[in-house]
């Protein structure tokens, strides 16, 4: 690529014209959650909603890589989004005909993360077309600065919309996003790759040949296990914060937005050291420190009073910066370190098995965070995770040092 800086222009077309379908994406799905809490008010509901939405990136990643990596990457995006759009005008339908059951919700969810399992591996895959590899991480920090935006202002634009209007009137605001989103990536100009004129094996083969590039790298294997572990932990807990809000803290929607918003002003800080400094030279440590500061903040919030609410923003609002401090530099390692045709296969073959273990972590976490109280349920995940961080420092310290010499070259 001519020039060191030129990658900026088409970056940011790129990830504006996403701004519009992750802003109203961010809206909608809070404003369904929050109807669920309101509905049901139990962690067990929440939890499937929770799996509904995780299942189609752990059965159908690897399939959709081959599917990114075979097509262009811009039309992979732009046919996502279309598909999230109609499935959010098929629940606003349904509320014209009464309340939906609790099956068709679960079912909209599942369809949202289907067109989510092949848009974000095309938008991460799409990256190092456009971007040198010495400034991955920092494009990487740049395109979660405007993610992070987005998902700050989504929540309490859904919290907003949740209290003023209907549900079946907020799934308008998911399509007229989609639709801008479209006409944006329409309009961007992203070069086409060698996996588009490469010759077809079919999918089975290519499905094993992004397992077996991963397999083959040890540095990304050894990394992987520690977040595939995280995520099974933590992200059930993430997904039971609404109720930590409404039934611990005694708060309404206002909050429950809060919560949501502090967090992703979490994910924005971060997002903006790591664009503007580059990130760090040590992924490894990076990815380690990660798991292990979620843990203390997980064992915090969960010993916070139940009269300590502001306290619990402060700790939800550093778990947001801290989850992208580990994010950061292991997708911008996946993208360095494995070939541009392959990107696809690989992160979304990777996308799957992190994936699998988080309906795991669910299927635990429900019920039990319904007996015990999802503050007890932190206090547990606080103490596993720190564990998941320290071990995970100590497994895979050699690779920043390898990373460090490979880098003058």
């Amino acid at each position: 690529m001519e020039g060191t800086d030129r990658w900026r222009t088409p970056f940011f077309t790129l990830y504006i014209g996403q701004a519009f379908s992750l802003l109203s994406s961010s809206a909608v799905q809070f404003a369904i959650i929050w109807w669920i809490t309101i509905k049901t008010g139990s962690a067990l509901s929440l939890s499937i909603a929770s799996v509904a939405g995780l299942l189609p990136q752990v059965l159908i990643s690897p399939f959709a890589g081959v599917i990114i990596d075979r097509h262009r990457r811009k039309t992979v995006m732009i046919l996502a989004d279309l598909g999230v759009a109609a499935s959010s005008l098929a629940l606003g339908i349904s509320f014209l005909f009464g309340e939906p059951s609790m099956a068709l919700i679960y079912i909209v969810l599942f369809l949202r993360a289907l067109g989510e399992t092949f848009h974000k591996p095309a938008l991460q895959a799409a990256i190092p077309q456009l971007v040198p590899e010495g400034e991955l991480s920092r494009a990487g920090g740049l395109g979660q600065l405007v993610s992070a935006l987005c998902s700050m202002a989504g929540p309490m634009l859904g919290a907003l919309l949740i209290s003023a209007i209907p549900l079946r009137y907020i799934m308008l605001v998911d399509i007229g996003g989609a639709i801008l989103a479209v006409l944006s990536l329409s309009a961007a100009r992203l070069p086409d790759h060698a996996g588009q004129t490469a010759t077809r094996r079919g999918i089975l083969k290519e499905m094993k040949e992004g397992f077996l590039t991963i397999k083959g790298n040890q540095a990304l294997v050894r990394a992987t296990v520690p977040v595939f572990l995280t995520s099974m932990v933590f992200m059930p807990l993430g997904s039971l914060l609404p109720l930590m809000v409404r039934h611990y803290f005694r708060g309404g929607a206002v909050q429950g937005g809060m919560v949501q918003t502090l967090f992703s002003i979490g994910m924005l800080l971060a997002a903006v050291v790591i664009g503007v400094g580059g990130g760090s030279h040590r992924p490894f440590a990076m990815i380690s420190f990660s798991s292990f500061l979620l843990g203390l903040c997980s064992l915090a919030g969960g010993l916070l009073p139940p009269s300590a609410f502001w306290a619990f923003c402060i700790v939800v609002f550093v778990i947001g910066s801290t989850g992208m401090m580990g994010n950061i530099p292991y997708m911008a390692y996946i993208q360095k370190s494995v070939a541009a045709e392959s990107h696809g296969k690989v992160i979304s073959t990777i996308t799957s098995i992190i994936s699998l273990g988080i309906p795991l972590g669910m299927f635990v976490a429900g019920p039990i965070a319904e007996r015990v109280g999802v503050n007890t349920w932190m206090i547990g995940v606080g103490i596993i995770l720190s564990l998941i961080g320290i071990l995970s420092y100590l497994g895979t310290r050699r690779f920043d040092h390898n990373e460090q010499i490979a880098e003058p070259a």
